[in-house]
């Protein structure tokens, strides 16, 4: 049995970090040395919801963008208002620096990010976007824009967290992934039957360090 936490943790992981850990266990050091490495394996198992979630989704909108305004490139004459049009700028310039100066349409969707997506669900798109278009990218949602967007705003706001080696061990991940499920449902829903094949996020979460499972 460990009798402490090995001495090079604090040093390495740095004790700010290590602190939320701490704090979630009541200071128990050696159980919150098992949080932390729990939180990289199912911040690691979510990667493969969200990742099919971003995919379906920017790949949904694309496809009904480019029917409605007749081209590939359709941001080039959509009424993009400043800030989406900037992502779409900066997509060019980073593809740019990886030495594609004429990118293709397909070049620039792989490059714009998944808040992009989600933005364009906002309300101030609704007339010229959401309602002539963006609505068939989900035929099986049958609901209001607002609620359709928070949700997939929140799959963000957990993605940029696990991205950027946050913790997410507060968070309630049963509820996050069965959003992400209900999410892909809404674009197609045979794509939940492939996926639940090897997600192994339903494992994990049984599992958490602390005696706690959310």
């Amino acid at each position: 049995m460990r009798a402490e936490l090995p001495g090079w943790v604090e040093r390495v992981i740095s004790v700010p970090r290590f602190a939320p850990y701490l704090g979630a266990l009541s200071g128990d050091r050696l159980v919150a040395w098992d949080l932390y490495q729990w939180n990289i394996q199912v911040s690691e198992a979510f990667y493969g919801p969200l990742h099919c979630l971003e995919i379906c989704l920017r790949n949904a909108e694309h496809d009904r963008l480019r029917t409605r305004f007749r081209t590939d490139d359709w941001w080039r004459v959509a009424p993009l208002d400043e800030s989406e049009a900037a992502k779409v700028a900066a997509a060019k310039q980073k593809l740019a620096r990886k030495g594609i100066g004429l990118p293709t349409a397909d070049d620039v969707v792989t490059e714009l990010t998944f808040g992009f997506w989600v933005s364009l669900l906002s309300r101030k798109y609704d007339r010229h976007l959401w309602v002539p278009a963006l609505h068939r990218a989900f035929p099986y949602y049958s609901g209001r824009r607002e609620p359709l967007r928070d949700s997939l705003q929140t799959m963000v706001f957990l993605r940029n967290r696990i991205m950027h080696h946050e913790p997410i061990h507060h968070r309630h991940l049963a509820a996050d992934h069965d959003k992400i499920y209900r999410l892909l449902g809404y674009v197609e829903p045979q794509v939940v039957g492939w996926l639940r094949a090897f997600d192994r996020v339903p494992d994990l979460l049984t599992r958490r360090p602390g005696g706690r499972r959310r």
